[in-house]
């Protein structure tokens, strides 16, 4: 009995937890659709959520309160915010207002690969095509490359023509495709977003040197880039209407957006990470693919394309390629390094003799 709670705990739960997630996260992109596309700008969705984050997560802010290594730590809590949350946020809402959630979830399946990109550029990694982990990084860059391009190229038929009399019933309250339609724009503005979101990883990793405590990381870049995204969102929405809100589905959304990605996405990824590893999360990104998918063919069929689903199902090939790819070298490295602790030993032994 104990041996079955301990499988279900360690393997089950996180499983469970994970897809939960990304079921989630599709669903309120979807509802973060029907908001903007009914004339919530994105530019204060972004500043009134991440304000609201900011909120939640100040309990976990140890910065705030602390001395220690604060000159040192401000600048890359600023850029974090600039990065992750002025930038990357405001490009992929404003992306969301010309397309689709299928867009969002196919180029975020681009960032491994932009960040293997990225690293080849600052020189931090190398090439060796004689290495079969260099080979599949390679090949897995290439398949999320060729995806992102076919799903801004070619979006293909729809999945059920409109001027069918046999239609389901569509949830006309809930938007898939944006009204204010501009596909290639959109998709342009996510693959930028992704982009930032991997310069953003980036620093990321190398501010959890500085500072290891995640949450009061969190809360740090989010409250820094609320007032960023503030200062951007005055200078570009003039309409001092567009800031007013009123007990809609525009402040729920918010209201959901802000809990799920603050505390609740948070925590479950702490969580998973230290029941199995960093990968093991990485590894559901691509779920959202069938599942966008799937809201998509039964909820929105008149207004779903074949190539888009298409298109970010190759990307998260590329995905899983790259990942695949990454987790050989990582245990390569392993290998080397257990190698080489091994003779140091026998080394000692022989300078003894």
């Amino acid at each position: 009995m104990a041996e079955t709670t301990a499988m279900v705990v360690g393997e089950v739960v996180p499983c469970m937890l994970m897809a939960l997630m990304e079921f989630c996260n599709i669903g309120l992109t979807i509802l973060a659709s029907t908001v903007l596309s009914k004339g919530l700008s994105p530019f204060v969705f972004v500043v009134y959520t991440n304000a609201l984050a900011s909120i939640l997560l100040l309990p976990y802010n140890t910065f705030i309160v602390t001395r220690n290594k604060k000159d040192e730590l401000i600048g890359s809590f600023l850029l974090l915010g600039f990065v992750g949350v002025t930038m990357a946020q405001n490009l992929a809402f404003v992306g969301l207002t010309y397309s689709s959630p299928i867009v969002a979830i196919g180029m975020t399946c681009l960032i491994p690969s932009i960040s293997f990109i990225i690293a080849l550029l600052c020189r931090k990694t190398k090439v060796d095509l004689r290495s079969s982990s260099s080979r599949t990084k390679l090949m897995g860059t290439l398949i999320s490359i060729m995806g992102a391009v076919s799903m801004m190229l070619y979006r293909g038929p729809v999945v059920k023509d409109p001027s069918t009399r046999l239609q389901l019933a569509t949830p006309r309250f809930f938007v898939f495709l944006s009204r204010n339609e501009n596909w290639l724009l959109g998709c342009s503005l996510f693959a930028s977003a992704s982009l930032c979101y991997s310069i953003w990883n980036i620093i990321q990793v190398k501010t959890l040197e500085k500072c290891p405590d995640v949450m009061t990381m969190a809360s740090s870049y989010s409250l820094f880039g609320t007032f960023q995204s503030a200062l951007l969102a005055i200078v570009l929405e003039r309409d001092p209407n567009a800031w007013r809100l009123q007990f809609d589905m525009g402040l729920l959304v918010i209201i959901l957006t802000a809990i799920f990605g603050s505390l609740i996405k948070s925590h479950v990824h702490i969580w998973c990470i230290r029941r199995k590893s960093q990968f093991y999360v990485t590894m559901f990104k691509p779920l959202g693919v069938p599942i966008a998918g799937m809201f998509g063919c039964v909820f929105f069929a008149e207004t779903f394309h074949y190539g888009s689903l298409m298109a970010a199902a190759i990307s998260g090939i590329g995905y899983y390629v790259m990942m695949w790819g990454q987790i050989r070298e990582d245990e390569s490295k392993r290998g080397k390094a257990d190698l080489l602790e091994e003779k140091v030993p026998l080394l000692q032994q022989e300078d003894q003799v």
